[in-house]
């Protein structure tokens, strides 16, 4: 027997008979060494009591413990996503959406809602991103007007929108409106000054009333707890709410209290960077002094969110180089590099603020320009005090255009990554079309980042609507692992840049441990040990050895968390 094996079945005898032991399978622990066991033994209290073989796991049974035959199925921890919103339940509340691909399905939508809306209601559409339309544009201002003149419409796509002629006039956006100041806003306009209905960073301001129907608290409740019974069937059991709200955080201390939290939550709440000092700063005291701010595995604020640059998908992340005129963007000055919503003197007080009190900071950083700001900043603030940053685990989010300088001070400052791969697959042939082959190698630099050892999650950025291939984004964590191995976007006939794809063994752990320290949960889950809390699932296929392209079909049986089954295929 190794001496591995011996130690943790003496540390298991120390301990009550397990509730729980399942044998004869593959459990991949995904621990430092990345260990491969037979058996897993379960304590009463929820925690793994014993990883080895299946003999010397089984040998620790006694009469009321409780046996599952694997038969040669697969164990892995349970999985994390390091980016939701879990808001997302509540799209789809007031009717269904469907699917839009072309920008024909989109007006089509669209004209529907005119039918059943009264004149002058506000009618609005969200998180339809250009870059997953066939056509690769936003509808123009002339399409909306023609399918509602007497209707506002606003086209609205992660921090920018498209507005038909009278949500211009009820918005007050004519050739003469300028942007406050202060504000990273701007208003496209045509060769003659006119607006051209696009809006970058600007909120579309239009007052006109709705006939959408409004959730009430108990209908948030219940949705929310349908969408996290989702996320277990796909084998998330720890999540994070990034820009959240102490009503969010509100409503999952009630689950929790009342049995029905079925993920383990990490909220960031958002904090307002626009204002004057005194009020962003009273808003980072509140987040330190919040009570759930304590460590605590089930329920723990860990940080704070805010947003440094607009949209990848929508033409306004910020770059260290122009965008480059484009149609489908709405880009039409050549100098144009993106938009910058937070000043780099703000920046840095942000993030002393957060990092003296050990609470993580992040900043949505998508452009390689935004990217570089934010570890500058990290790079400043850990020069006055040393080895913050890395303790407090200061991350960015996003980070999908990445300079090698910022890869490389990333690494030895300690600065952790929320990335999303599915963004590659979803919006991987838009962006290789606008930017080329050159550009696009900074792009999600998995592997870069593996190399040097900088610790990056993967999230998915779930916006919009409950079922992990219809939603927005998709949060099927099985497709976020195909998608960092073979780098492969939709209806493009190459992989993008397959030097940075990670290898299986790199995938799994960007969902698992990766994710648990990313999350300040390393001490109780992300792995498959003795002692940390049994998050585990069974699923149907080997994810190490079964072919690539069948790893996205894979299957969650049955998922645990904390040794509470909350999932079972039926």
């Amino acid at each position: 027997m190794k001496l591995a094996s011996l130690c943790t079945l003496l540390a298991a005898t120390l301990h009550a008979a397990p509730a729980l032991i399942l044998h004869h399978g593959k459990v991949i622990t995904i621990n430092k060494d990345f260990r491969i066991a037979e058996a897993i033994a379960i304590d009463a209290d929820g925690r793994i009591a014993a990883v080895g073989s299946s003999d010397e796991v089984l040998a620790l049974k006694k009469d009321a413990t409780q046996l599952l035959d694997l038969a040669g199925k697969t164990v892995l921890p349970g999985l994390m996503d390091s980016h939701v919103h879990p808001g997302a339940a509540m799209i789809e509340f007031d009717h269904e959406i469907p699917t839009m691909e072309t920008i024909a399905e989109v007006l089509a939508y669209l004209s529907g809602r005119v039918k059943i809306s009264q004149p002058g209601e506000l009618i609005m559409v969200r998180q339809i991103f250009i870059t997953r339309l066939e056509e690769k544009r936003y509808p123009t201002r002339a399409e909306l007007d023609r399918i509602a003149p007497h209707n506002p419409i606003v086209f609205s796509t992660g921090p920018d929108s498209m507005l038909n002629s009278l949500a211009l006039k009820l918005g007050g956006y004519s050739r003469d409106y300028k942007v406050s100041k202060g504000s990273a806003g701007k208003m496209e306009v045509d060769a003659n000054g006119e607006p051209t209905g696009l809006l970058r960073s600007l909120s579309h301001n239009v007052k006109a009333p709705t006939s959408v129907k409004s959730p009430t608290l108990e209908d948030s409740y219940r949705l929310t707890v349908e969408l996290f019974k989702d996320y277990n069937s796909v084998g998330l059991t720890t999540v994070a709410d990034r820009d959240s709200s102490f009503k969010q955080c509100e409503l999952y201390q009630k689950m929790l209290t009342k049995g029905d939290l079925t993920v383990r939550m990490r909220p960031s709440p958002g904090i307002p960077t626009m204002s004057l000092w005194p009020a962003c700063e009273k808003a980072i005291d509140e987040v330190i002094q919040h009570p759930l701010t304590k460590e605590d595995p089930m329920l723990q604020i860990i940080g704070t969110k805010v947003y440094l640059d607009g949209g990848m998908l929508t033409g306004s992340a910020w770059m260290i180089e122009p965008w480059g005129i484009s149609e489908a963007y709405g880009i039409s000055d050549p100098q144009y590099r993106g938009v910058q919503k937070i000043t780099a003197q703000r920046l840095k007080q942000l993030v002393e603020k957060v990092t003296a009190a050990g609470l993580q900071f992040t900043a949505h950083s998508v452009g390689d320009a935004a990217v570089q700001l934010l570890i500058d900043t990290y790079e400043t603030v850990d020069g006055q005090n040393p080895g913050s940053v890395r303790a407090a685990r200061s991350s960015v989010t996003h980070c999908n255009f990445m300079h090698p300088d910022s890869i490389a001070k990333a690494a030895k400052l300690g600065v952790c990554i929320d990335l999303q791969p599915i963004w590659l697959h979803m919006d991987g042939r838009t962006l290789m079309g606008h930017f080329g082959e050159q550009r696009m190698s900074r792009f999600q630099p998995l592997r870069a980042c593996f190399d040097q050892k900088i610790i990056v999650g993967g999230g998915s950025d779930h916006m919009q609507k409950i079922g992990s291939f219809r939603s927005i984004n998709p949060y099927n964590p099985w497709l976020g692992m195909w998608t960092a191995i073979i780098r492969k976007a939709r209806n493009l006939d190459k992989p993008v840049h397959i030097a940075n794809a990670l290898t299986r063994e790199e995938a799994l752990r960007l969902y698992t441990i990766n994710n648990a320290f990313l999350l300040k949960a390393e001490k109780n889950t992300g792995s498959l040990e003795p002692g940390k809390l049994a998050d585990i699932i069974l699923v149907d296929r080997d994810p190490l050895t079964c072919p690539i392209d069948d790893l996205v079909q894979t299957q969650v049986l049955k998922t645990w968390l904390g040794g509470k089954v909350v999932f079972e295929k039926k």
